[in-house]
């Protein structure tokens, strides 16, 4: 078959791969119908997350179940679902708990400690031999695991473009405004415009916001977060000077919940490249920074953006001195996802307005180069394998 396979940093090719097999009776292989390009794929395409070898990309997919393994209970061959980017196994201590981003059994690296190198939690699709080393949906077709507990069914009359963001950006936006427990009425601001920006967006009104600030360094990614998600928009050409600005549009005090939706990779500075590989650290913390600023006292902030390293200027003085809340991490999908599609299928959000470039999974070398170069206003990516 033909996938997208990550070389080396900046390096992904379109080429011929093994087809994937069963492996476990609970396994189900997919015909990939659809899959995007994450802004977190960048952080394998930029180096900042290591992987030693080659690995097929991607944890945005959807498809039509081709075969089945023997222990697959409710699915049957022709099936069109969509899949949680995290691999779960439905019955350890953190899946029964709610937990599925921790799960146990996944992850090979798995461990109680946490880190960039060892001791990871639950697995990844095509995420790197640290989440698990699983091959990706940026291919023809897919292996997909413990199928009892992950994939679900599209409802009749979705097409694809529809849900296939129900895999892991709607529910992560999602997440973000989740972990605020908003009452009703609070302002929100959102660092960084991008896809899951503009859901995380789109989810603080649908959760009872009063007030949506999207904020970014793109004015075409803030044009259309006006557009598609009704918000204030913020263009950042100093994060201080829009702290400040946020202070002034809510009496001074700042917003009630800030979200990182941007993460390790924000536009930095020679000065701030160079202080960084100083300190060993990969990319920088100048958005979680802002926010934890910005928050108002006793806020919350969520976190949603990836952090690979530690960074040796934390602002803990900062954070207990406000009260600030704090929460971040993976979202976890399956805890989300069949509410989410019920909120598709009722017509209470559209989420495929923030495509901005259809194309064949052959074009998928372009597309990464100027997704992450945001050349060509380019906001978000699908593949279409086959095409």
């Amino acid at each position: 078959m033909k996938a997208i396979v990550y070389h080396k940093p900046k390096d992904m090719r379109f080429e011929t791969v093994e087809d994937p097999k069963i492996e476990k009776p609970d396994d189900v292989i997919l015909k990939v119908t659809s899959t995007a390009i994450c802004g977190s794929d960048l952080h394998i395409y930029n180096g900042l997350l290591p992987q030693p070898k080659p690995m097929v990309m991607g944890h945005e997919f959807m498809g039509i179940v081709e075969e089945l393994g023997s222990e697959v209970k409710d699915l049957k061959k022709g099936d069109r679902v969509v899949v949680p980017f995290p691999l779960a196994c439905g019955h350890c201590y953190f899946c029964s708990h709610a937990m599925p981003t921790s799960c146990e059994s996944s992850n090979d690296n798995y461990g109680p400690e946490g880190g960039l190198l060892t001791d990871k939690g639950g697995a990844l699709f095509g995420y790197t031999d640290l989440y698990g080393g699983y091959s990706g949906g940026q291919a023809e077709y897919v292996r997909v695991p413990y199928a009892n507990f992950g994939p679900r069914r599209v409802p009749d009359g979705l097409s694809d473009d529809q849900v296939l963001f129900l895999t892991d950006i709607f529910p992560t936006g999602w997440s973000a405004i989740d972990w605020a427990q908003l009452k009703g009425g609070e302002t929100v601001a959102v660092f960084g415009c991008g896809p899951v920006g503009i859901m995380a967006q789109k989810a603080a009104w649908l959760q009872g916001a009063g007030r949506v600030i999207g904020i970014d360094v793109e004015r075409y990614r803030l044009a259309k977060a006006a557009t598609v998600a009704n918000s204030e928009t913020l263009l950042t050409e100093d994060l201080k000077e829009t702290v400040d600005i946020l202070r002034q549009k809510t009496g001074g005090r700042g917003p009630d919940v800030c979200v990182d939706a941007v993460g390790m990779e924000a536009q930095r500075s020679l000065i701030e490249k160079a202080n960084a590989a100083l300190h060993v650290e990969r990319g920088t913390m100048k958005v979680l920074e802002a926010c934890f600023s910005a928050v108002r006292r006793n806020g919350t902030v969520t976190v949603v953006g990836v952090y690979g390293t530690p960074f040796h200027a934390f602002p803990l003085h900062q954070i207990f001195d406000k009260g600030i809340k704090v929460q971040m991490g993976q979202a976890p999908v399956h805890n989300y996802i069949d509410h989410l599609i019920e909120l598709v299928a009722s017509s209470k959000v559209v989420l495929n307005d923030i495509i901005s470039h259809p194309l064949p999974l052959s074009q998928a070398p372009y597309a990464y180069e100027i997704f992450n170069e945001k050349k060509d206003d380019c906001l978000k990516v699908v593949l279409k394998p086959g095409t």
